[in-house]
Order: C-alpha cells, then sequence, then structure tokens
C-alpha cells in the first residue's frame, strides 16, 4: 500500500476498487469490432468488422457542465453518465455517423467506489442506448482541486459514416422541413441559468413541485439528456436526410442554421409540438423573455432532421416506431435568421 500518497490524499487501494467494480458496466457495452479489455493502456476497435468501402471517422468531445451542481445537491449520481454518453454521440450523429467507442474522464477530490461505480454505471447505460463500446477512461483523484463531495466528467466518442452517406448539409434546401423530435427535458445546456432561476426563486432543488406532478424539483431537472443515435440512423437507412442538427447550449437559434446555407433560414411554427412544462416553469420563475427562451433552451425539442416534404411522414413512422414523438416543427426559407411563428 502506498501510504505516502495517501497521506498526500490519493488512495491507490480505491482506485484498484473502481477498476473491480466497473468490469461488469463495460462489459455489458461490447459490441462488433471492440477489443481488448479494461486496463488496458489504449482502447481499440477494428473497422474492418463493419464492412464499410470508404470510412469516414467522426469524433466528439463533451461534458455535462453545472448540471453536476444539481447531482451534487441530490446526492443522485446514476443519470450523469448517460448525460456524457448523450451529449457526444448525438452530435456525431448529426453528421451521420454510428457511434463505435466511448472512453470517459471522471476527475475528483477524493475517491469513493461506490460513487464512481454510479457515474460509470451511467456512462454504460448512455453506450448501450447508443450502440457504442465503452472502450477505457480514466479516473484522476485530485486532492484540492475539488471541493467536498465533487467531482467533473467528460467524454469522448468516434464514430464511422461511409463518406458517400456522410450529412453535412450540402443537400438543404429551401422548401425542405423541420422534423423536431422530441426532448426528455433541458438535457444538459442552460444549467448555469437554471440554477440562478432557482436560486433567485428562493426554491430548493428537494421541493415537489405541483406542476411536474408532485415531483422534486432536482428529480426533474436531472431527467437525462436523450440519445438518439439508434432511432435517426434508422431513419437515415430508409429516407434521404439533408441536414441534422443537435439542439444543444444557443437552442433553436444556433444549432439549426448550422446546417444550413448562405441565404437560407428558418420558420418555425410554435404549436407544433408540446414545450414540456419544465420550460414553462423556468420563463415564469425567471421572467425570461418568450423568445429569448428558444436561443437558449431547446424548448421540448432535442433533434431536428431536415428532408424533403414528401420524406417527412416516413421519417416520423419510423420514429414512432421507436418511441418517439416527432413532428413537422418548421421549413427552410430563403430569408436568413430564425422566425418563430
Amino acid at each position: 500500500m502506498a501510504e505516502s500518497y495517501e497521506k498526500a490524499g490519493v488512495n491507490l487501494e480505491a482506485g484498484y476498487e473502481v477498476v473491480r467494480r466497473i468490469k461488469q458496466h463495460v462489459a455489458s457495452t461490447a459490441r462488433t469490432g471492440s477489443m481488448g479489455n479494461i486496463g488496458s493502456f489504449g482502447g481499440m476497435f477494428d473497422l474492418s468488422t463493419l464492412g464499410i468501402r470508404e470510412p469516414v471517422l467522426v469524433s466528439g468531445t463533451d461534458g455535462v457542465g453545472t448540471k453536476l451542481k444539481i447531482a451534487f445537491a441530490m446526492d443522485k449520481h446514476d443519470t450523469i453518465g448517460i448525460d456524457a454518453v448523450a451529449m457526444c454521440v448525438n452530435d456525431v450523429l448529426a453528421q451521420g455517423a454510428e457511434p463505435l467507442i466511448f472512453l470517459d474522464y471522471v476527475a475528483l477530490g477524493h475517491n469513493i467506489p461506490a460513487k464512481v461505480e454510479a457515474i460509470v454505471a451511467g456512462v454504460a447505460e448512455g453506450c448501450r442506448q447508443a450502440g457504442c463500446a465503452l472502450v477505457g477512461g480514466e479516473t484522476a483523484e485530485m486532492p484540492g482541486m475539488y471541493g467536498d463531495g465533487e467531482y467533473d466528467i467528460a467524454g469522448y466518442t468516434t464514430g464511422v459514416v461511409e463518406k458517400a452517406k456522410l450529412i453535412d448539409g450540402s443537400k438543404v434546401a429551401v422548401g425542405d422541413v423541420l422534423v423536431g423530435i422530441a426532448s426528455s427535458g433541458v438535457h444538459s445546456n442552460g444549467f448555469s441559468l437554471v440554477r440562478k432561476i432557482v436560486a433567485d426563486a428562493g426554491l430548493n432543488y428537494s421541493d415537489p413541485i405541483p406542476e411536474f406532478g408532485g415531483r422534486k424539483l432536482g428529480e426533474v431537472l436531472l431527467t437525462p439528456t436523450r440519445i438518439y443515435v439508434k432511432q435517426v440512423l434508422d431513419v437515415i437507412r430508409h429516407c434521404d436526410v439533408h441536414g441534422v442538427a443537435h439542439i444543444t447550449g444557443g437552442g433553436f437559434d444556433e444549432n439549426i442554421p448550422r446546417v444550413l446555407h448562405e441565404g437560407q433560414g428558418l420558420s418555425i411554427q410554435e404549436g407544433s409540438w408540446e414545450i414540456l412544462p419544465v420550460f414553462r416553469m423556468l420563463e415564469k420563475w425567471g421572467g425570461i423573455p418568450h423568445r429569448e427562451m428558444f436561443n437558449i433552451f431547446n424548448m421540448g425539442i432535442g433533434m431536428v432532421l431536415v428532408l424533403d416534404d414528401k420524406e417527412a411522414p416516413e421519417a416520423i413512422r419510423i420514429l414512432e416506431s421507436h418511441g418517439e414523438r416527432a413532428t413537422v416543427i418548421g421549413h427552410v426559407t430563403n430569408k436568413p435568421g430564425v422566425e418563430i411563428r
């Protein structure tokens, strides 16, 4: 036992216990092409098993942001890993890529094996939902860097797409429709504002909220980010999808235009989907102008597919067969900017 290191605040034995605890969770994410076992210095994947002629690798990395503060307040850590996976895999999905591998990085001031296991169990659940393999990661114990009970988590994914099927927005045309797929809640963006709204309103995360069916506010806010991988890939296989936008920080105004050409814009019809109660309450509690909400939050739409209007019914049918709520929420125009009617 490294007693000198433990006196400095780093418990190597706890690190070894974490590895023992998470092996089963990592193993549950195995998929065709994944190689090696946890404990190797690098994660491996065999691309030759996929039968792709011209593979293009698409990579993404992200974290969960200050949503972690709510996890700390609620002492609930089993879903935050799903958020970390979702933020990465939904991004590479926007290029039409299938996520293959995921790696996580957890940094904390003091290693509590049960807590780390809960975090990684969430990561594994996210990987299973996305169909990618958890091939490695790092747990870094850094005394003095984080407050008592606090940690940070980040993730990285690599996906693959056939070069000829890469979705880059080049096909997007005026008149294309926007098929919006429902979000599960706030997802993992805008939480610095959420936390300020809660504090300014004198609310507590443990408060039961009548508008949420009596559920605790913190539980509602910790609802995991929706992972759209399998269902959207199914749409891509059967429909000609021109563009995909993951609605993250910056809401509608910043994310959907990323798939447009110069001179194009968007007309979105409010009322064509359900704005979730959590957004109504945040707007009310924070006194936020209604239009501004669309420039901050996902407002109930987590992902948008852009395609020809003739393809929309089939895309919606496929999404609904996967249990998603999807609807046409607008269309592409020849007027730059985002109009919400």
